[in-house]
């Protein structure tokens, strides 16, 4: 079993409780918009870290981490990318591999919406954890916590970190 810490769209903003709450985690999985390098660095001497740059990362965070990432975790199949739509509303630049060829898991970040989604005609999970900075339109800043075990993805945790 893998403990995962998801979060996105920090925004050079990393609240302490992060750590609190990311203590138990095996992994941190970051889906963009980390805000700097600084940010990243910090997540990555606490655990270890996946990630994606996401549209206001600049060249630093570009060259660290990728747009998309394709892993395999236990068994199952993931797909991070920072801007990637949703079910029935996907991104253009993901819209032709999602259905030819999608993942178990597909994580995005971007709208500072906080979703978790089943799509039934890909047999996919959505998950966008929110926004965890202080940046955005969001209200609250959240992250989320999961877990895998071999190909099952279970006890999903939504946590409130505050107002923006």
């Amino acid at each position: 079993m893998i403990k995962i810490g998801l979060l996105s769209d920090t925004h050079s903003y990393l609240d302490d409780a992060v750590f609190k709450y990311f203590e138990d985690s095996d992994e941190i999985w970051h889906a963009g918009d980390f805000g700097n390098i600084e940010l990243a660095d910090q997540l990555a001497a606490f655990k270890p870290l996946r990630g994606v740059y996401g549209n206001i990362d600049g060249k630093d965070v570009r060259a660290t981490y990728p747009e998309h990432l394709k892993f395999k975790c236990e068994e199952v199949n993931v797909w991070m990318t920072h801007i990637g739509g949703y079910p029935d509303k996907y991104s253009s630049n993901v819209k032709p591999e999602i259905y030819t060829k999608p993942p178990n898991l597909f994580i995005t970040g971007h709208s500072h919406i906080l979703k978790v989604v089943f799509d039934k005609k890909i047999n996919c999970l959505h998950i966008n954890p929110g926004a965890a900075g202080k940046y955005g339109w969001h209200q609250k800043r959240t992250l989320i916590k999961f877990c895998i075990s071999e190909n099952i993805i279970h006890t999903l945790d939504v946590i409130e970190l505050g107002d923006r």
